[in-house]
């Protein structure tokens, strides 16, 4: 199966962070789960909304299912220095402009922000 890649050559799954809570409540015996860092490096931001939007039906599922998540925070408000790859990795809700620290807020910043105003699961884009 040809796995989709970051920018940084990873393979990523949405659904893998429904996976890694239920595996993580599992074992720590039910301890409440805060969710803190989860994104990806993209320089295709309908990608990134893809990719969240994926992500945060698989915490709802859990939520639904009795997993107590306390809070869920995206990686990473901005583009930054990744010290292994440097400026490239695209992470950032807010784009950076390196050369004249310039910050401009991405699509997925509006739709992400949305659905923390409305506290509901925006459908994504087309």
């Amino acid at each position: 199966e040809d796995m989709r890649k970051t920018i940084m050559g990873y393979e990523f799954r949405p659904q893998a962070l429904e996976a890694c809570i239920r595996r993580a409540w599992d074992k720590t015996g039910n301890v409440p789960i805060i969710v803190t860092e989860n994104g990806i490096a993209t320089s295709d931001d309908n990608e990134r909304i893809e990719y969240v939007h994926g992500a945060l039906e698989g915490v709802l599922t859990c939520i639904a299912d009795g997993i107590d998540i306390r809070g869920y925070t995206y990686w990473s408000l901005m583009d930054n220095f990744e010290w292994t790859y440097g400026y490239g990795p695209t992470f950032g809700l807010v784009a950076c402009d390196w050369k004249t620290q310039k910050r401009t807020p991405r699509p997925s910043a509006h739709w992400l922000g949305n659905i923390a105003k409305s506290n509901t699961l925006a459908p994504r884009p087309e």
